[in-house]
């Protein structure tokens, strides 16, 4: 039954209304002047408002001001009574909100018809604003629940979708799954091609990552170039190491992006539920930990969690907070990664590689930082305090009579793209008085492609100061001969990913012979990075690498460690004749 309210100050016609409406089945609520129409609205909240114009204290056009104001009366629909109809009298009326006017006398079917129509209009406006609602619970349950780029659960909603899965698998006495999928080399994508870009490469695996698995299995993106997948028809340890191969073989198949062919690999960490635990966060942060112990392996590799991981436990916001104070503070460090001469197994330079001790959450992987820093625009003011740290520390060494070292420093695509960059460089090469000539800048192939033309002014820039140039994790970008020939490169370095396990792997071999040889051919040096078993060792020299980078020989050090491995003469340990 819909609610009236009539609000006028003549008796009679108020009566007449009030019987007339009570017999057309209306619940009518009347007033006798606008002071109590206005409270009585305001408190009964009726679906339709018949009030006179003209009314002592508080007349008709106050009423409907004063209701338009209020939010629960605004939309209430509103029809006058008047014996004044003139144009100016109605055009202030509808200037103020009113539905409609019914001018006096008027006959029953006149009045029933302009309340059918408010009230017709105002069941349409009702079920529209249902509809919008409606609509907007999806849309925010959509927010809520996926990741708007890729249209995959995010990790409010795996939380809850692996909640119920462990459900089952306790009652079903079985271990679930779960896979942490990191791209590597995904931020100098990002950076280097830009972000749309690298959202268009984000979506296209997301799209690969969903062919992969089963109608109960779950896929979610975590944040930035991070997936997870729960399996829920795989549970023994040997059938989700086959599917994790399967997952990298499928993901390092080049991907069609805006007219480049483009080439990544992941790092997956992977992490079993106890039959009886229901700790998803411990899960979730297990398998992360895996997934950057994978990273620290050179990635394109998985890793299962064990205990001896370390499950970083922080708050990105508080990092980020952490990272801006950490150069104040002297977190960040620069470890040394020994390069030795493969003629004499001789120590013949270093990587500066960037490392970050937290004072609570302990040694954060690059990998987890260094996309930080680009993202939040501090990776330039870091990447030249660690050449100017780098080229401090080696004029130590030089001074010490290893005049000849030579020290790399990466250069990320952020710090590549200043406009100031080889005037900043001069600067600080200055400033420490160091020798360019033993000077060593690592560009990655992702970051020489967005714009080769003025990759070739920069490089002629950096090669009239005297700096060598080096073009890193060859393989696992572009891979283009042309810039190699276009560009003047001194040095070539191999990615780790080639060099593990070459002795097993024939399509490794082969590559790593072949780009050799072609450096070779264009006078470029080259040095293979992740150099870890005698076997490895032995490739390498045999087909005449010139310097190797792993941890067979070392692994990266401080300062202080690594000139005690200067001074201590420490030779590459049965390093075959060449």
């Amino acid at each position: 039954m819909k609610k009236v309210l009539v609000i006028e100050d003549d008796n009679i016609i108020r009566t007449s209304l009030i019987k007339l409406l009570n017999n057309e089945d209306f619940d009518v609520i009347d007033a006798e002047n606008g002071q109590i129409g206005l409270q009585l609205a305001k408190e009964r909240l009726p679906d339709l408002i018949i009030c006179d114009v003209m009314m002592p204290e508080l007349d008709g056009y106050q009423v409907l001001k004063e209701l338009r104001r209020e939010p629960l009366t605004a939309t209430i629909p509103f029809i006058f009574l008047t014996s004044k109809a003139t144009k100016a009298d109605i055009r202030k009326g509808m200037n103020l909100g009113a539905d409609d006017y019914l001018t006096k006398p008027f006959t029953k079917t006149e009045l029933l018809q302009a309340i059918a129509t408010q009230i017709r209009k105002r069941a349409s406006i009702q079920e529209h604003y249902i509809t919008a609602i409606g609509q907007a619970q999806k849309t925010l349950n959509f927010l809520i629940n996926y990741d708007s780029l890729t249209n995959l659960p995010n990790l409010s909603f795996l939380r809850e979708q692996l909640r119920q899965v462990l459900d089952l698998s306790r009652q079903a006495h079985q271990q679930v799954p779960l896979l942490c999928i990191g791209l590597d080399g995904f931020s100098r994508i990002n950076s280097n091609m830009g972000a749309s870009f690298g959202d268009l490469l984000l979506k296209a695996v997301a799209e690969r990552l969903k062919d992969c698995v089963c109608d109960n299995d779950i896929i979610a993106r975590l944040n930035g170039d991070r997936f997870a997948m729960v399996l829920t028809t795989i549970d023994r340890h040997q059938d989700v190491a086959k599917f994790a191969n399967l997952l990298l073989d499928i993901i390092r198949q080049p991907f069609a992006i805006e007219g480049y062919q483009i080439f990544v690999n992941a790092s997956i960490g992977i992490a079993l539920s106890l039959p009886n635990s229901n700790n998803i966060n411990s899960l979730i942060k297990q398998a992360d930990a895996a997934m950057y112990a994978a990273k620290n392996q050179g990635g394109n590799n998985y890793q299962f969690y064990n205990y001896e991981m370390k499950v970083l436990d922080y708050d990105p916001l508080v990092l980020e907070a952490d990272l801006r104070s950490a150069v104040e503070q002297e977190e960040l460090q620069v470890y040394y990664h020994p390069q030795v001469d493969l003629q004499n197994g001789k120590i013949v330079g270093a990587e500066a590689l960037l490392r970050w001790h937290h004072p609570q959450a302990g040694s954060i992987s690059p990998a987890t930082f260094i996309p930080l820093a680009e993202s939040i625009g501090l990776i330039v003011p870091i990447g030249e305090w660690v050449l100017r740290t780098a080229c401090l520390q080696t004029k130590v060494w030089h001074q010490l009579g290893f005049d000849n070292l030579q020290i790399a420093v990466n250069l990320s695509g952020y710090q590549f793209n200043q406009p100031n960059l080889c005037e900043k460089i001069r600067q600080i090469i200055s400033e420490v008085d160091f020798d360019p000539r033993l000077l060593e800048l690592e560009l990655t192939e992702s970051i020489i492609v967005q714009n080769p033309k003025m990759t070739k002014v920069i490089f002629n820039e950096l090669k009239e100061l005297g700096i060598q140039i080096s073009i890193d994790d060859f393989g696992t970008g572009y891979s283009s001969l042309t810039y190699l020939q276009q560009l003047p490169f001194d040095i070539l370095k191999i990615d780790q990913s080639f060099v593990r396990n070459i002795s097993q792997d024939e399509k490794n071999a082969t590559i790593t012979k072949s780009v050799i040889q072609m450096a070779h051919s264009l006078n470029l040096k080259v040095v293979c990075e992740g150099v870890e078993t005698e076997e490895e060792l032995a490739f390498v020299c045999e087909y005449k690498s010139d310097i190797m980078q792993g941890y067979l020989f070392s692994k990266p050090l401080t300062a202080t460690e690594f000139g005690k491995l200067l001074t201590g003469g420490k030779d590459l340990p049965k390093c075959p004749v060449k």
